[in-house]
């Protein structure tokens, strides 16, 4: 296979930069793959895994928290609102964020509160579901 260039960028860091063989991205409509030459296009991401396959075989995920996706002749660049590594989870905190989460949702008092509390457990809730 042919490598193109890819980075994961969020708002804290440069996540990964390199040539990759392919990427799979959770696109607004759906996972899609992408591959050397492939066409221009730009999409929103929803919550999802990012999987990068290297050119040594080896594969790396990456939790993305929406953002956006641009395929160019240049590559493939996403520009995530909050990516993390799926290795650097520590799956005990983040259960104990969704059951704060869920206890703050059962306490809020106004509209904007539940809907506040809410966000923020379906966005805890679809990254432990990425973690497994």
């Amino acid at each position: 296979m042919a490598a193109f260039h890819f980075e994961l960028v969020s708002p804290e860091k440069l996540l990964f930069s390199g040539d990759v063989e392919s990427v799979v991205a959770p696109g607004a409509e759906g996972q899609f793959t992408v591959l050397k030459d492939h066409a221009p296009v730009m999409t929103t991401l929803k919550p999802g895994v990012v999987t990068v396959a290297g050119g040594d075989g080896k594969v790396e995920k990456l939790f993305v928290r929406g953002g956006f996706a641009d395929v160019n002749a240049s590559g493939f660049t996403i520009l995530a609102e909050l990516a993390v590594s799926l290795a650097d989870i520590d799956v005990a905190k983040l259960d104990a964020d969704i059951k704060n989460a869920r206890e703050d949702l059962a306490d809020a008092k106004t509209d904007d509160a539940r809907q506040t509390a809410s966000a923020k457990l379906a966005q805890l809730e679809e990254m432990r579901a990425s973690v497994g």
